[in-house]
C-alpha cells in the first residue's frame, strides 16, 4: 500500500513538473517577438546585427539628412555623436519629429540601412528617452538642459 502512494505521489510530482516546463517554453516563445533590444548607433556600427533580428536604435536626428522620397517614405539619419545609421521609415511620422531632436525606432538593419517600422520622437522639449541620453552621455555629446 505505501509503494503506491509513493508511485502516485512521484508521478504527480513528474506531471507537475513537465506542465510547468511546458508553459515556460510557451511563455518564452510567446515574449520572443516582443523583446527589442536598444541600440545606439556607434553599436550598431561597430557590431551590426542580423536582418532578422528586430532591435530600438536611438539617438538624434542628424541635422541635414531628413528627405522625404515618394509617397510616405522618407530617410534621415541617426547619430550619437560617435557615429550616424541611415533610416529609411514609410508611414507617417510624429507631429514632433524634427532634425536635432530625440528619437526611437523599431526595425531591422539590413544592408547598412535601417529599415524603421516604428518612430517614437520627443514628448515635449526636454524629454529624451533614457537609453537614448545615456548613449549620447557615453559619447560625450549630451548636455543636459536642466543643469
Amino acid at each position: 500500500m505505501k509503494t503506491l502512494k509513493k508511485r502516485r505521489r512521484i508521478q504527480i510530482i513528474a506531471v507537475a513538473f513537465v506542465a510547468l516546463a511546458g508553459s515556460t517554453a510557451l511563455i518564452g516563445y510567446a515574449l520572443q517577438d516582443g523583446i527589442n533590444f536598444f541600440r545606439a548607433p556607434s553599436q550598431v556600427i561597430a557590431e551590426p546585427p542580423g536582418a532578422a533580428e528586430v532591435f530600438r536604435l536611438g539617438g538624434l536626428v542628424e541635422d541635414g539628412t531628413l528627405m522625404r522620397g515618394q509617397g510616405e517614405t522618407i530617410s534621415f539619419s541617426v547619430t550619437d555623436g560617435g557615429a550616424s545609421v541611415p533610416v529609411r521609415y514609410t508611414g507617417v511620422l510624429p507631429d514632433l519629429f524634427e532634425e536635432g531632436q530625440g528619437m526611437v525606432g523599431t526595425g531591422r538593419y539590413i544592408d547598412g540601412v535601417f529599415e524603421a517600422s516604428e518612430i517614437l520622437a520627443k514628448h515635449d522639449e526636454t524629454y529624451m528617452p533614457k537609453e537614448v541620453v545615456d548613449a549620447l552621455k557615453e559619447q560625450g555629446v549630451y548636455v543636459d538642459p536642466n543643469g
